[in-house]
């Protein structure tokens, strides 16, 4: 094998592989003595059938696969050899080959940057903590009441206001059609609630028991139902009962509703949840701090394919429609980023054959929607996402920082409950699908790399309101405004 390197530009190599044709003619023969004893072919024992006629039969298959693996196990050694990691899949063109000929092709790559070593016992780093108080307590007590609140017929004759729950059957139609999902009897609806299509509600304000209207909606143009989408309907509507909410009392039968003893254990069991959900904000805002810290560390530069198929991800999150065009036409970066997460590239070494597709038709670029601002700060966001994670993934490799099966299947079970019932199907798509299991393995893997260098650094408490625990701690700038939005979209 005979390697030549044609390009050395920051993170990018190129090097031109020469294989010499008996080297491939020699594996070429010696696939075929692996295969002939599995081999048959009428007049011949097996194992006894002779070398040129094994050529001729199955030669052209098994120097297929020969050359494919030849290709990899040439690239992988000419990358080991160098002592290269590449931080995505190598690209890899054949420039030259015929049958008897010495094989050539070229072996692009970028590599994973040099990242310097943190001291992390250097860091400081401030944790926000916020105590439930009373008032969030009484609070939620009062979201949670106005979640059971019942209704009761109205006592006078009336017309319908905002406020009531109108009892109606409906039947909904487009272009004189009925549609499926459209149609519901006795179905009730808290007017101004904002549970149905806008305007759909306010058209039921004013109406008496009894009553029929026609109520007159536009579906939006991004309705999930396609179909539907942007379709003027009418919807044929009775007005079957008026009634009015009734008030839960927040006391020791409320809480009986909910398993507990009396009021004073549910109000126990919300402060523990309440609480709960405080730690879990004090810890996003540490991490994000941490995350901000890190980037203020030494620069180093970003492999660019990584930080285009990032910078992609983020404007298929924006939009939604370009995202649904473009997935027939660029599964290979079709990942699911989760904000800032590491992802293990060191078994990056598969190889993805270079193909000419001039010919074929092109999809509309990703961000052809977004304005120059819009494009510049979504690069941002990418390149910062793509640093971090490979920052924290150098962490989890120098410190030997794994994800164990256990932990992954873990997590598998606990997503899996979320969906009551599918339990089994869940199972199953994240067992079939390697992609899946990534996702749930990206995040475990980040965690246990912050909490390894949060154990290093100094953390010291400071106890603020829930406002400012709370808060968006980008809200006061407009610097990272669309970057915001990105973020805000992904999650």
């Amino acid at each position: 094998m005979q390697v030549t390197e044609t390009l050395t530009e920051g993170l990018k190599r190129e090097f031109q592989v020469l294989i010499p044709a008996a080297d491939i003619d020699g594996k070429v023969t010696g696939r075929l003595n692996e295969l002939a004893p599995t081999l048959r072919i009428p007049g011949f024992r097996p194992g006894k059938v002779p070398q040129k006629m094994l050529k001729q039969r199955y030669g052209q298959a098994v120097l297929g696969e020969v050359l494919e693996a030849t290709v990899n196990e040439s690239s992988q050694a000419a990358l080991d050899e160098r002592g290269l990691r590449p931080a995505v899949q190598p690209k890899i063109e054949i420039t030259e080959f015929d049958e008897g000929k010495d094989l050539a092709f070229k072996l692009s790559v970028e590599l994973m940057p040099e990242i310097q070593p943190v001291d992390f016992s250097a860091l400081t780093l401030e944790r926000l903590t916020a105590e439930p108080a009373d008032k969030d307590i009484d609070e939620a007590m009062v979201r949670l009441s106005e979640q059971h609140k019942t209704s009761e017929p109205i006592t006078e004759e009336r017309p319908s206001q905002n406020g009531d729950v109108a009892v109606i059957d409906f039947k909904g139609m487009v272009d004189g059609e009925a549609f499926e999902g459209g149609s519901a009897e006795g179905h009730q609806l808290e007017l101004g609630s904002n549970q149905f299509l806008a305007g759909f509600e306010d058209q039921l304000i004013g109406v008496k028991a009894g009553d029929s209207v026609e109520v007159k909606v536009t579906f939006p143009e991004d309705y999930g139902q396609p179909t539907l989408a942007g379709k003027d309907a009418v919807f044929e509507t009775k007005m079957v009962e008026i009634r009015e909410p009734k008030p839960v009392e927040i006391n020791d039968d409320f809480a009986k509703l909910f398993g507990m003893d009396d009021l004073a254990a549910l109000k126990d069991a919300m402060r523990g949840q309440i609480a709960q959900e405080f730690s879990q904000a004090s810890r996003a805002r540490l991490k994000r701090t941490l995350l901000d810290r890190l980037e203020e560390g030494e620069a180093f530069e970003v492999p660019q394919t990584m930080a285009d198929q990032e910078y992609q991800a983020i404007c298929r999150a924006v939009d939604p429609a370009t995202a649904e065009h473009d997935h027939d036409h660029d599964h290979d970066h079709d990942h699911d980023h989760d904000h800032d997460h590491a992802h293990d590239h060191d078994h990056a070494h598969d190889h993805d054959h270079a193909h000419d597709h001039d010919d074929a038709p092109q999809p509309p670029a990703v961000d052809a929607s977004l304005s120059d601002e819009d494009k510049a700060e979504y690069r941002k966001l990418a390149e910062r996402r793509v640093r971090l994670g490979l920052m924290l993934q150098e962490v989890g490799r120098l410190n030997n920082i794994e994800v164990t099966e256990d932990e992954v299947r873990r997590a598998m079970f606990q997503e899996a409950q979320r969906y009551p019932g599918q339990e089994q199907q869940i199972m199953k798509l994240y067992q079939s699908n390697p992609q899946a299991m990534a996702s749930l393995r990206a995040p475990l893997f980040e965690d246990k790399i912050v909490d390894f260098v949060l154990e290093m650094a100094t953390v010291t408490d400071k106890i603020v309101t829930v406002e400012e625990l709370m808060s968006d701690p980008d809200a006061q700038g407009d610097d990272d405004a669309a970057a915001d939005k990105a973020e805000d979209t992904v999650k």
